[in-house]
């Protein structure tokens, strides 16, 4: 879903626990689109969040983004910090994590759900 109808936008970042379930985003994802809006878009940003069940970053959540970002890197590959969160809280609440960045989430624990 694009904000403002350009691809340039900032997208969410949204994770689901499942078909028929809520969907959520991650805190960190909120600041990412935060950070990328533009004037006039706040009332079609708040609605959307406003939908979005927040999922916060806990202490075992950072630690295993931490953990899941090392890894990769020992093996060549470099992750964001955001996206190792995101990967995180995912995999920890069994969520499944929707995005059309699935080459970010190399995690074969991840579960991903690709947007066309």
């Amino acid at each position: 879903m694009f904000l403002t109808g350009s691809e340039a936008a900032p997208k969410p970042s949204i994770i689901s626990s499942g078909e028929g379930s809520e969907m959520a985003c991650c805190s960190i994802n909120v600041t990412e689109v935060y950070a990328g809006l533009r004037p006039g878009e706040e009332t079609k940003t708040e609605a959307l969040l406003a939908g979005l069940e927040p999922y916060e970053l806990s202490g075992l959540d950072a630690r295993f983004a931490g953990k899941l970002k090392s890894s990769w890197a020992r093996r060549g590959r470099t992750l964001t910090l955001e996206d190792t969160i995101v990967a995180a809280i995912a995999i920890e609440r069994g969520c499944a994590r929707v995005t059309d960045n699935c080459k970010d989430f190399p995690m074969p624990e991840v579960q991903l759900y690709p947007l066309p």
